[in-house]
């Protein structure tokens, strides 16, 4: 089984799909050609299923960064005889710069080895396994390549060094010195798309340098966030962009499956799917971590992959990133999963929940983004008319929450925030959305979702916002009732609430639980770590509530949990501190760069004596 932790890795993206790889050197995931493709490499949650590694023979230490303002990984290894550089990208296309990130890729995964200093003997094996380590296929040496055709997909690995292949894979021993330079490239196709084929050593190069341009033109010209962590700021930027499917703007919530929520449990999902709450909660933080110019490429996938809400009862909470509704899910019984964390899965099976909360998530991105959103078309226009109409109408209805819980549904505190949020963001969005027959309907079924909120969702015995209606279990979700505008932060309740959720769903680092699962409301056995989003929820609600320094120092407990390329996962292991789950989770970003914006704008408010 794999062991190797989580914060080990970095992810790589042409934004159609992705890869991570390890301190060691070692491409232990990537599938392609989408983010929900089977593995050809999947190592990360099984030994035997499949790696690429790159790394010197003997010891060696490590220090690793991402070239300035992309997401080209470079590691460099220290050893007793000299110092060798191994770069690692994801190809863009040419003519990538700009808007145009991610365009025309050829999916192609390239790796530079640069000898530094002194001579570096080196180790490098290539075990391609398909369809999650299912297949072992046949290797053919080729002129400066092997290839392997697994059915309907074809590798071809691109070599400057002679492997010796074997029945399980192809290595080789090399020694370089110092000034060699040694590119790789692994090419992946399938039937549908150009065969991939060998590429010269400077048709790498040139490759390599317009994927490092590429990302450094879509930075400069996208990224002008000025304040506190701004490093951190668009650095998650860019992951969020990294996480974004270019040819349709569905938007991922991460880039694997089935990596835990605790060590050795069952709370193993997969998350390469695009999710309307993630997705919309993402071009919100693009708004601060970047010019969020997918905004109306995502609400037009959403309006053509969702179904019409005046005849079909719910939005699906999530698609496939090409539009696909239907993900169910099923487990991989071959893969032992990451440290023994039994099921691996793909698929997700809460792709058809019922979750009301959605509609808010939507019209507050619409509402954020509103003077991106000036050329939409009628058929979205009528989209986010939909969905408030949908908030009005289902508010009163049980969900599974935004937990995606898999028991009974109930009155969950935040789904009917989320639907009075709607409603609030669509009576703003009134011109835009060319709707004034509905606004008194929206107003007035806006403010009874207040009243029964305030009615049902206070508990006087807890002393706290609580997780559904009646019930006396704090979580962490009602920290988004002032982010979201529901109540003011610094409200008597919302402090009470602030201080509750501090005090009782916090591990002994200060990071915030979701809930307590003792609870069982959701269904599942065994516990989970503490959520990075939450702890940046509570960073957030804090500054709002003009209690800067507490909102300072959770937010950098929060942020300190990052690895040393600044990712986060989802979770945090709260007796080892080791990271949890999926990775990069995009939620996790969201909450950084969110959290971030805000602290800055109560550090200026305070600075200049101005009322927020």
């Amino acid at each position: 089984m794999s062991t190797t932790p989580i914060a080990d890795y970095a992810i790589l993206s042409d934004r159609h799909s992705a890869a991570l790889v390890s301190h060691h050197g070692s491409l232990d995931w990537l599938c392609s050609p989408r983010f929900d493709s089977p593995s050809i490499f999947a190592r990360l949650l099984d030994d035997n299923a499949g790696h690429w590694s790159i790394r010197p023979s003997g010891w060696f230490e490590t220090s690793r960064r991402y070239l300035d303002q992309t997401m080209v990984l470079e590691t460099t290894f220290h050893t007793g005889s000299g110092t060798v550089v191994l770069t690692d990208a994801f190809a863009l296309g040419h003519d990538n710069a700009g808007h145009r990130l991610g365009a025309d890729v050829p999916h192609l995964v390239i790796r530079r080895l640069h000898c530094t200093q002194g001579s570096v003997p080196i180790h490098i094996a290539y075990h391609p396994r398909p369809e999650y380590g299912l297949i072992n296929p046949i290797l053919t040496e080729t002129t400066s390549g092997v290839t392997a055709r697994t059915g309907a997909r074809l590798l071809v690995l691109t070599t400057p060094v002679r492997l010796d292949i074997g029945h399980d894979g192809a290595v080789a021993d090399v020694t370089i010195d110092a000034g060699t330079t040694l590119y790789f490239g692994l090419h992946c196709s399938t039937l549908e798309q150009p065969p991939a084929r060998v590429w010269e050593q400077a048709e790498l190069a040139d490759r390599l340098d317009s994927t490092i341009a590429a990302w450094r033109s879509w930075s400069d010209l996208h990224q002008a966030y000025v304040g506190p962590w701004h490093h951190h700021v668009h650095h998650s930027g860019r992951v969020l962009q990294a996480l974004t499917f270019q040819p349709t703007g569905a938007i991922v919530a991460a880039a694997t499956t089935s990596l835990p929520e605790a060590e050795g449990g069952e709370r193993n999902w997969d998350y390469r799917y695009s999710w309307v709450r993630d997705a919309s909660l993402t071009l919100e933080a693009l708004w601060v971590a970047a010019c969020p110019d997918e905004a109306n490429d995502f609400f037009a996938f959403l309006t053509a992959a969702a179904p019409s809400l005046s005849t079909e009862k719910w939005l699906p909470i999530m698609f496939g990133v090409g539009g696909e509704r239907d993900l169910s899910e099923r487990t991989l019984p071959h893969l032992r999963g990451w440290r023994g964390s039994r099921p691996v899965r793909i698929g997700n099976g809460a792709w058809d929940q019922r979750q009301i909360d959605v509609y808010g998530e939507i019209l507050c991105a619409a509402d954020r983004l509103a003077d991106y959103l000036t050329g939409i078309d009628d058929e979205t226009r009528r989209f986010l008319v939909d969905c408030a109409d949908a908030a009005a109408e289902r508010w009163r209805e049980t969900d599974h929450g935004i937990w995606e819980v898999r028991s009974a549904p109930k009155h969950f505190l935040h789904s009917k925030v989320m639907c009075w949020a709607a409603l609030d963001r669509a009576l703003a969005l009134g011109p835009l959305l060319g709707a004034a027959d509905r606004v008194d309907t929206w107003r007035r079924t806006r403010d009874e979702i207040r009243r029964t909120i305030l009615r049902d969702g206070w508990n006087d015995e807890v002393g706290a916002f609580t997780q559904y209606f009646g019930s006396r279990e704090l979580d962490a979700s009602a920290l988004t009732l002032p982010i979201v505008r529901f109540l003011p932060a610094d409200d008597p309740r919302m402090l009470k609430t602030i201080d509750a959720i501090s005090e009782r769903l916090t591990d002994d680092q200060g990071l915030v639980h979701r809930y307590h699962t003792q609870g069982g409301v959701d269904g599942l056995a065994g516990e989970e770590g503490t959520f990075l989003m939450c702890t940046f929820w509570l960073a957030h609600t804090l500054a709002l509530s003009g209690q800067i320094d507490r909102a300072h120092a959770v937010f950098e407990r929060a942020a300190a949990h990052a690895n040393d390329v600044g990712l986060l996962a989802e979770e945090v292991d709260p007796v080892s501190h080791e990271l949890l789950g999926n990775f990069p989770q995009a939620f996790s970003h969201i909450g950084l760069i969110n959290a971030a914006w805000e602290i800055s704008q109560a550090e200026n408010a305070a600075a200049t004596n101005e009322p927020r």
